[in-house]
C-alpha cells in the first residue's frame, strides 16, 4: 500500500478537511477527482466508470473471461462488454447471440470463422489493433493462433451476457441424442462422446494455414468481410493526437455498432463535445484519464479512467476526455449506431455570429474572433508539451497502434 496520503481538501476554495475513518488509499489515489471534485462539478450524477479489475473473472481450462454490463455499470443503456483471452490453440466454441458483437483484438493473434445467412462462409486471421464484427444470429468461431489471444468484445444490449449464448456443444447436449443422429446421418452409437455439457472456452491445437483448412463452399464466400483490418485505415490527425473512426462506411458489415479509437498525447485532450444519436461506452487500453461530464441542469461530475476501465457518457451530454498521464492516451469510443457522430462546441461557435457568441459569453468580439475556426477532436491543454511532442514525434501506422496495445496487455 502507498505511503501517499492524501485528503478531501481543495485548495481552490478551502474547503473540505481531512479524513480520519477506515479508507481505500489506493483507490483515492486512482481515483483523485471523485476525492477532491473540481469546484464545477455539481448535483448528483449516476456513476459512469467501472473497471474490469472488479468484474467476476470466469476461469476456463482454455482461459477466461470476465463481463461489464448494466448490472456493473447501470448507467449503460446501449452496450454490453467482455474481455476474454485465450491460450495458443484455444477455442471460444462455435456459438451465436441474439446480440450484434464488435470486437477489438487488444493482444496477440486470433482466426475468426463465420457464416452468414445466405450460407456463405468466411474464415480470417486478425491481430492486435484489428476489428471483427457479426451481427445479431450470425454463427461464429474464434481461435487463438501461437501467441495467444486478448480481446475486447461489445454488444449491442446492456444486459447482455456471455453466459446466455448459444453454445454448439449446449444445443446438442440439450437434444435427444437420436434426434442428433438423425440430423446428421449418422448412426446413434457413433454420439458415445457427444458433449454433456457446454465445452465453452477449451484447449486445442494451433491452425494450419487458412489455405489448407478451408473448406470448400457451394454457395462461396461472404462479399464482405467480417473482420477489420487497421492497416487499411488512415487516421484522422489533430494537433495532439489522432483518431481513427470505424463506422459502416468503411466496414459495411457493421450495421450495429460504430466505433472511434483515440490517441491523445501527454498534454493534450479530446475537445468539448457530444454525440447527437447514441450513448457513449468508453474502453481505455492506455494510460490516464479525466472525464467531464455534463448532462444539463447545471448537474457535472468529474471521473478518472486507466487502462482496463470502461465508461460511459449519457447521450447528448456534453463532455471532454484529457490525459493526466506521461504516456499517449489511448482508448475506445463505442456506440450503438452503424455511423459514428459528434458535434463539436468549436465548430458551433465558430460557426454561428460572432456578436451573438460575445453576447451570450461576455466576451469582446476581438476574443470570439480568436477561437478556433474549425473542430480539432483532440487539441492541447497544457502548451508546454506542444513543440516537445512536435519535435519528437514521428510518423505513426496502425501497426504502432496495435504494438502499443500489445504490449500494454501482453
Amino acid at each position: 500500500m502507498s505511503n501517499r496520503r492524501v485528503e478531501p481538501e481543495r485548495t481552490a476554495d478551502n474547503a473540505g478537511w481531512i479524513d480520519r475513518g477506515p479508507r481505500n488509499y489506493e483507490r483515492d489515489l486512482q481515483n483523485p477527482d471523485l476525492l477532491v471534485p473540481p469546484i464545477t462539478d455539481h448535483g448528483t450524477v449516476s456513476n459512469l466508470r467501472f473497471s474490469f479489475s472488479d468484474a467476476h473473472m470466469r476461469i476456463e481450462e482454455g482461459g477466461w473471461t470476465r463481463e461489464v454490463t448494466n448490472r456493473e455499470l447501470p448507467a449503460s443503456h446501449d452496450l454490453a462488454g467482455v474481455d476474454m483471452c485465450l491460450k495458443p490453440g484455444a477455442y471460444r466454441e462455435l456459438h451465436w447471440h441474439k446480440e450484434a458483437e464488435w470486437a477489438f483484438m487488444i493482444a496477440g493473434n486470433a482466426r475468426v470463422t463465420a457464416l452468414d445467412a445466405e450460407g456463405r462462409s468466411f474464415i480470417d486471421d486478425i491481430n492486435a489493433g484489428d476489428l471483427w464484427n457479426f451481427e445479431a444470429g450470425i454463427p461464429h468461431s474464434i481461435q487463438a493462433l501461437d501467441q495467444g489471444c486478448e480481446f475486447l468484445l461489445v454488444f449491442s444490449e446492456p444486459d447482455f451476457s456471455e453466459n446466455n449464448t448459444f453454445l454448439l456443444t449446449d444445443w446438442l447436449a440439450h437434444t435427444p441424442k437420436d434426434i442428433v443422429a438423425a440430423n446428421f446421418k449418422v448412426d446413434e452409437s457413433v454420439l458415445a462422446n457427444l458433449p454433456g455439457k457446454e465445452k465453452y472456452i477449451f484447449n486445442g491445437e494451433v491452425p494450419g494455414p487458412i489455405s489448407e483448412v478451408k473448406k470448400n463452399n457451394p454457395n462461396g464466400d461472404v462479399p464482405s468481410p467480417f473482420t477489420f483490418h487497421m492497416n487499411d485505415l488512415k487516421p484522422h490527425e489533430f494537433e495532439a493526437g489522432k483518431v481513427w473512426i470505424i463506422d459502416s462506411k468503411v466496414f459495411p458489415v457493421a450495421q450495429t455498432i460504430s466505433a472511434a479509437i483515440v490517441e491523445i498525447q501527454p498534454g493534450g485532450m479530446r475537445e468539448l463535445h457530444w454525440h447527437p444519436k447514441s450513448e457513449e461506452w468508453d474502453y481505455f487500453v492506455q494510460g490516464h484519464a479525466k472525464v467531464g461530464v455534463f448532462n444539463s441542469a447545471s448537474l457535472a461530475r468529474t471521473f478518472n479512467f486507466q487502462a482496463g476501465d470502461v465508461g460511459v457518457i449519457p447521450i447528448v451530454a456534453g463532455h471532454y476526455i484529457k490525459n493526466i498521464g506521461d504516456e499517449p492516451l489511448i482508448f475506445l469510443e463505442v456506440f450503438k449506431n452503424p455511423v459514428y457522430s459528434d458535434i463539436s462546441l468549436n465548430k458551433w461557435l465558430a460557426t454561428s455570429p460572432t456578436q451573438m457568441i460575445s453576447d451570450h459569453l461576455n466576451i469582446s468580439p476581438e476574443t470570439v474572433e480568436q477561437f478556433p475556426k474549425e473542430e480539432a477532436a483532440v487539441v492541447w491543454y497544457d502548451q508546454s508539451h506542444s513543440k516537445k511532442n512536435v519535435e519528437s514525434s514521428t510518423e505513426e501506422t496502425p501497426q504502432d497502434l496495435q504494438y502499443k496495445a500489445g504490449q500494454v496487455f501482453k
